[in-house]
């Protein structure tokens, strides 16, 4: 039995797969311990950890020398708070999820000579990531095709974005049946904390359905909580059965039974998509620097699995044409979500627990 410190930011994207690779660790017989930033929220409750700690960082900014200062100056004391940590912990491998909470445990972790994994879970290498491969062992990737990987020194193995156990609880769930009288499940949602895009676009473009159609879906959408009032309206008098909230716990079921999906395209939605197969229109998070959603659905498009739409040039219109396109044709449905299944890896974290007890000296696997 060894301890293993998993690094990650304090968001979905980051924590979701590091919680997939604590709960396979755990099953293993393993010691985990988390260290993240003061965002993790409500996901520190689920977390299958001895104990989280909350370490300093800071994002760089390079257009602002002041800002940057400071979060040099930040991640140098979250550095050397993270080694006094480690040094308490004595973890037998780290293993980092991006984004710049990791970077000053990982780096601290480095210097001390400890073996680290670094996982990138989108598409494109993450800017923080980036910084960190040159301080760690192997470099785990989602995507055979990854942006920005190119001459990195560190070894690559491609392991998939791992996805979590209520996840893999309802990856065997059949397509739904697609009857010509059959209800058509729509479900909707736009990251942990809903995005205000899909607020205005759905029931708009929902309203400008066929009617035949309209009267056919049951939507399921997630919403900020200061948008569910008016959005309830719109689809009220759309007269279109819907289910509104602000946060869904049992989001895996939900795409599951769903026939069509619209969200964001972030690592961990398009991942547990295509583990689950169910198509889906990506909408790609605007203006990231990296376009690393825009990557993600690309891929997703350019297989089958999906279509992308991109948010600046999306009108409700525009948006009613596709849906109307994809859920009159129960044929092009059936073959994204066989198309997204073939895409999945479902086995990602059992690969990504492989590699980091690889590392752990003294360790002999198993298999």
């Amino acid at each position: 039995m060894s301890t293993v410190v998993l690094m990650a930011g304090g968001t979905g994207g980051h924590l979701f797969p590091a919680m997939a690779l604590a709960q396979e660790l755990r099953r293993r017989g393993h010691v985990i311990h988390l260290i993240t930033d003061h965002r993790v929220g409500a996901y520190g409750e689920d977390f299958p950890a001895e104990a989280i700690h909350i370490v300093p960082s800071a994002t760089p900014s390079i257009r602002n020398p002041l800002k940057f200062l400071r979060a040099g100056l930040i991640i140098l004391g979250g550095t050397a708070s993270s080694a006094r940590l480690l040094r308490k912990l004595d973890p037998a491998v780290v293993v980092g999820f991006g984004g710049y909470p990791t970077f000053p445990p990982l780096l601290a972790a480095s210097m001390m000579g400890i073996p680290g994994v670094l996982h990138e879970a989108n598409a494109v290498l993450g800017r923080a990531n980036r910084a960190l491969v040159r301080f760690t062992d192997a470099l785990a990737l989602s995507f055979e095709p990854t942006r920005f990987v190119e001459g990195t020194k560190a070894r690559k193995v491609v392991t998939g974005n791992p996805i979590r156990d209520r996840v893999r609880a309802v990856l065997d769930t059949p397509y739904p049946g697609l009857s010509p009288s059959a209800r058509l499940r729509l479900l909707v949602f736009g990251g942990s904390q809903g995005a205000r895009a899909f607020a205005d676009l759905l029931p708009q473009a929902i309203a400008l359905l066929p009617e035949e159609l309209r009267m056919r879906l049951d939507v399921t959408q997630q919403c900020r909580p200061e948008d569910l009032d008016r959005v309830a309206e719109a689809y009220r008098q759309a007269k279109v059965n819907v289910e509104l909230a602000a946060f869904f716990t049992d989001l895996p079921e939900r795409m599951a039974h769903s026939h069509l999906v619209v969200c964001r395209s972030g690592a961990s939605s398009v991942s547990e998509l295509c583990a689950i197969g169910r198509p889906s229109i990506l909408i790609p998070l605007p203006g990231a620097l990296d376009a690393d959603q825009k990557t993600n659905a690309g891929l997703v498009q350019a297989a089958g699995g999906g279509w992308i739409a991109e948010q600046a040039t999306l009108s409700p219109q525009l948006l009613a044409t596709r849906l109307t396109e994809v859920l009159g044709d129960a044929e092009t449905l059936r073959k994204a979500a066989q198309v997204a299944r073939g895409l999945g890896r479902p086995q990602a974290v059992e690969a990504l627990a492989d590699l980091a007890e690889s590392l752990i000296p003294g360790h002999k696997s198993t298999e």
